[in-house]
């Protein structure tokens, strides 16, 4: 009864670390990927989506179903993106509505939540050798130059969709990579975290009351159109990706670690919680508006608090207590590995 106890509280707190994933990965400036690194898992994640290959796809071909659902590791991958898929539909939309309404304190929790990631993933890093200290430059001044980029205007073309989706994944298993910000930066944040997003949810409510004209409504099958070929592209985005960091993981541990320090540290610009958002207008002066009627995101203008107001001070808390959340989820990543 116990060792069944224990399974099935290791199944539950697979699906919330997929559920944290998801919502990381949403948030413009935070990658799910960290999430994974500081909570003990990323090199199982990586080296299980590298078990969807061409052995995989014979064994599925060939019905032998079961034997292809071990080879995956298809209970720890399945209960991880189940997590990922609740989190869109339930804390996605709630981070949503915090970002909205408390953009400060949001931004403040995420900085320091990716301070926090920085110390636990450099903390155990001995092999500072030359060569290892320039890909962390390295890593930093790319970072950097990401967060400095200008958004470009939505493009819903199904063939940059799915480039979008290859790129928006990157999250997942970069950690660093916040895949939401590259879709920022892309144009089509919006498209296809929100707007897409939503249409399905709209469409599974219809679909459950029996009520199928959403058929009709051109504009919500576009946006499935579109999701369908994200998805298709972050699947994609995915497996490909996981070859590459499997093998570098594999062949330059440490080097690729360095690089990862290197490229959290750079990207810590991208959720500095103190900036205001940057419109575009056009030469006359008027607003530029997407295609959905919102203004068109240019940048963000940081600056330092020179006061310490109440709000201030509130979100200096919530970097200390972001801070504080990852060294302990990572601390007890370490014992569930020294337990297993």
């Amino acid at each position: 009864m116990q060792a069944q106890t224990r399974t099935i509280s290791d199944k539950i707190w697979l699906v919330l670390k997929g559920l944290a994933m998801g919502a990381a990965n949403k948030v413009p400036g935070v990658s799910g990927g960290v999430v994974a690194f500081v909570a003990g898992f990323y090199e199982e994640f990586i080296y299980s989506l590298q078990k969807i290959n061409g052995k995989a796809f014979r064994l599925l071909i060939s019905g032998r179903f079961k034997s292809f659902w071990t080879y995956i590791n298809g209970k720890f991958l399945g209960l991880l993106i189940l997590g990922m898929l609740i989190s869109y539909f339930s804390v996605s939309l709630v981070l949503d509505s915090a970002l909205e309404h408390y953009p400060l304190l949001v931004w403040s929790l995420f900085f320091g939540m990716i301070i926090g990631s920085i110390y636990y993933i450099a903390k155990d890093f001995g092999d500072w050798n030359r060569n290892n200290v320039l890909l962390l430059m390295a890593g930093v001044v790319l970072g950097i130059s990401i967060s400095l980029l200008e958004p470009a205007q939505e493009n819903d073309q199904l063939l940059f969709v799915f480039f979008c989706g290859i790129i928006g994944v990157s999250g997942m298993t970069l950690p660093g990579l916040s895949g939401s910000f590259i879709l920022i930066l892309l144009g089509n944040y919006v498209l296809l975290l929100v707007d897409s997003v939503n249409a399905l949810y709209e469409t599974l409510i219809d679909i459950v009351s029996l009520d199928f004209g959403f058929t009709n409504n051109a504009e919500q099958m576009r946006l499935l159109k579109v999701l369908f070929v994200f998805a298709a592209g972050s699947l994609t985005g995915l497996v490909t990706l996981s070859h590459v960091l499997g093998y570098l993981l594999k062949k330059f541990r440490n080097n690729t670690n360095a690089v990862i320090i290197g490229f959290i540290t750079g990207s810590l610009g991208v959720v500095w919680p103190w900036k205001k958002e940057i419109f575009k207008y056009d030469s006359n002066g008027n607003a530029l508006l997407d295609i959905n009627g919102a203004q068109i995101l240019d940048n963000y203008d940081r600056f330092i608090p020179t006061s310490m107001s109440l709000e201030n001070l509130l979100a200096l808390l919530f970097i200390i207590f972001g801070f504080i959340v990852v060294v302990a989820l990572g601390a007890y990543g370490e014992k569930t590995r020294t337990r297993g």
